[in-house]
């Protein structure tokens, strides 16, 4: 199970452009609206450093990083929640994602169609906030309209807590703004609200100063036509330009904004893995993601940091050292924890 990433935004701005970047996969890119009907999916390796640092002291038949999934999304318009632009469709590619990177258009050039008609950050945003945020009120008036026939108690007790929640959409609030206790952050998730999701944006921009980018919205800026060339060259040429991407850096935080945590696994020294899994995941729920069966099988595991791994410089010296602790199935999965389970 790879963790998915929904790239959306106007049309235009530049989204299959970092959709290519990101994967170096050959995507149809035009200057007009509307090329992307169908959604391009792209499975990307997460940058880890402690990775590298392991590998260096276990010295890996293979080396296999954790990865994250792109979802390059036709541009939304105005009135998408009505089917504007065959908006229903893309707000529905949207739904099947964890988090939402939202691209902004922050460069001006005349060959490439800009539906707006000017340069204006904060409208973008706030015209697919609202997109959003009509979609979500539409997917709860219909969960009220359904739950209204059941009239049993269990039924009233949802419509009740749907209601509170609409009450607040209608208002402009996002559903990840709204004060809800743990068990309901639980109960929203089966319904996958769009505003519900965690945000990050791009600002893409070419470097010339056109519009003030100071905002208080988690953003990168970044020039995607200069990520598009860099991609398409060697490391060698990146190295003799000195070109800097900041893909790295855009994954990065792609990752962070999900709440997710990595560990690795060394499977018969052979290989060294990254997994990801949910910040304060048990140690059992990590057994499951390395196999299924894992989780039943689950008796205990040994765990050291990475850092101490490196530090002792073998599995054996950490062990010898007593650096390696012995986690039952409860124990919370630490960031960066090396695992070793036992089953």
């Amino acid at each position: 199970m790879s963790f998915s990433i929904g790239i959306v935004g106007l049309p235009n701005v530049g989204k299959s452009t970092l959709f290519k970047a990101l994967t170096k996969k050959q995507v149809k890119i035009a200057p007009r609206p509307f090329t992307t009907i169908h959604p391009n999916i792209g499975i990307v390796s997460v940058p880890d450093q402690r990775l590298e640092s392991l590998a260096k002291i276990i010295k890996p038949e293979k080396v296999t990083p954790t990865v994250i999934e792109f979802v390059d999304i036709a541009g939304l318009v105005k009135g998408a929640h009505k089917g504007e632009g065959l908006g229903n469709q893309f707000l529905a590619q949207i739904r099947s994602c964890d988090a939402i990177l939202e691209v902004v258009r922050c460069f001006k050039d005349p060959r490439v169609e800009n539906v707006l008609g000017e340069v204006n950050p904060e409208k973008e945003i706030e015209i697919v906030k609202i997109e959003l945020l009509m979609k979500d009120l539409e997917t709860l008036k219909s969960s009220v309209s359904k739950l209204e026939k059941k009239k049993d108690k269990e039924a009233l007790k949802k419509i009740e807590f749907l209601k509170r929640i609409e009450e607040q959409v209608s208002q402009g609030k996002l559903i990840r703004e709204v004060n809800l206790t743990n068990d309901e952050k639980l109960e929203i998730q089966k319904y996958q609200f769009l505003t519900a999701k965690p945000i990050f944006y791009i600002f893409n921009a070419d470097g010339k100063k056109t519009h003030d980018l100071t905002s208080d919205v988690k953003h990168l800026l970044v020039n995607l036509k200069l990520e598009e060339e860099i991609s398409e060259l060697s490391e060698k040429e990146v190295g003799e330009l000195d070109l800097k991407s900041q893909l790295d850096k855009l994954i990065t935080s792609c990752y962070n904004i999900l709440d997710l945590i990595t560990f690795f696994t060394i499977a018969g020294f052979k290989e060294i893995r990254a997994w990801t899994i949910k910040r304060g995941a048990r140690c059992d729920r990590a057994a499951s993601r390395v196999h299924s069966d894992f989780e039943r099988r689950f008796i205990k595991a040994e765990v050291i940091s990475w850092n101490q791994l490196v530090k002792a410089g073998s599995w054996t010296k950490a062990k010898e050292l007593g650096w390696l602790k012995t986690a039952g199935r409860n124990y919370l999965v630490q960031d960066g924890d090396v695992i070793e389970f036992k089953i």
